[in-house]
């Protein structure tokens, strides 16, 4: 048997990996927690610093010759968006993060373009959506707390109820490694996430906030995916190798990416720029 294929190293390479994924959880669950309580300028800062580190890892994969000047322009955009975005001012902050994606666009080879364009909204969706949601002073803080409940449950469930189960591959091209299991594990545990965040904040109508819960996972399950499809195209095992045990920035917010991003748009479509939270919570 090849010493690749030895079940015993397989399962000390397993065990190491999930060690260094608890460590790492164990100091940025509690600040990504911790920013969230505080709101404001410590939460934005937290949230733009993440979305310049996805820009980075992003630009490093598609156009690594031309990654200063994209981060260069991408990085000023971003900032100017989160500080716009932080002040109230959503609107004149997806201007700006237009402006950046054409401008990062055309410093780089034309077949490469488009790709690099979408990285500054990618990474200005990061940090725009969850300040928005913060933004509302009386439901923000738990709009955050529901969030991570739904996309940190979602991740966990469908890793170890994929790995335990095994079974039919979930999309193989793309990601060999997610199975249906997991996928529909991570679903159920998204809403049993739900029920145990309502009932600690004492919210109603839980059928709504289930159904939330399914479509915020699904768009999580889907961000995966996409930056498995990401990585693939341009032949990367991971975005970096900045968090031990996660890989890169993109490799643990993919999911959060597009369900705060949706997330935002229910809550300001319900409660207006004044109560995004309230919106996305209170049905």
């Amino acid at each position: 048997m090849a010493e690749a294929d030895d079940p015993l190293r397989v399962s000390l390479l397993r065990g190491s990996e999930l060690a260094l994924r608890v460590c790492s959880a164990l100091v940025l669950v509690p600040l990504a927690i911790g920013t969230a309580y505080l709101g404001g300028w410590p939460f934005a800062v937290f949230w733009g610093a993440a979305a310049i580190g996805v820009l980075w890892e992003w630009s490093s994969m598609v156009a690594r010759n031309e990654q200063f000047s994209v981060l260069l322009a991408g990085g000023a955009s971003l900032a100017l968006a989160v500080i716009l975005v932080a002040t109230g001012h959503v609107l004149p902050a997806l201007i700006v993060v237009a402006m950046g994606a054409l401008g990062a666009a055309s410093l780089t080879l034309a077949d490469r373009r488009m790709w690099v364009a979408g990285a500054i909204p990618y990474a200005g969706a990061l940090a725009i959506g969850p300040i928005v949601l913060r933004g509302d002073g009386e439901q923000g803080f738990l709009a955050i707390l529901f969030l991570f409940a739904i996309v940190w449950t979602t991740d966990i469930a469908a890793y170890f109820v994929g790995r335990a189960l095994g079974g039919p591959k979930l999309v193989p091209r793309v990601s060999p490694n997610k199975t249906w299991a997991g996928a529909i594990g991570g679903l159920l545990a998204s809403v049993v996430a739900a029920f145990v965040v309502a009932k600690m904040a004492a919210l109603t109508s839980f059928f709504a906030l289930a159904m939330l819960a399914i479509v915020l996972s699904v768009l999580a399950q889907a961000g995966d995916l996409f930056e498995s499809f990401l990585k693939r195209r341009f032949d990367a095992k991971d975005s970096s190798h900045l968090i031990p045990g996660h890989g890169g920035l993109m490799d643990r917010l993919d999911g959060f990416v597009t369900a705060s991003v949706v997330a935002a748009m229910i809550g300001l479509a319900r409660g207006g720029f004044e109560a995004p939270g309230r919106g996305l919570l209170v049905w």
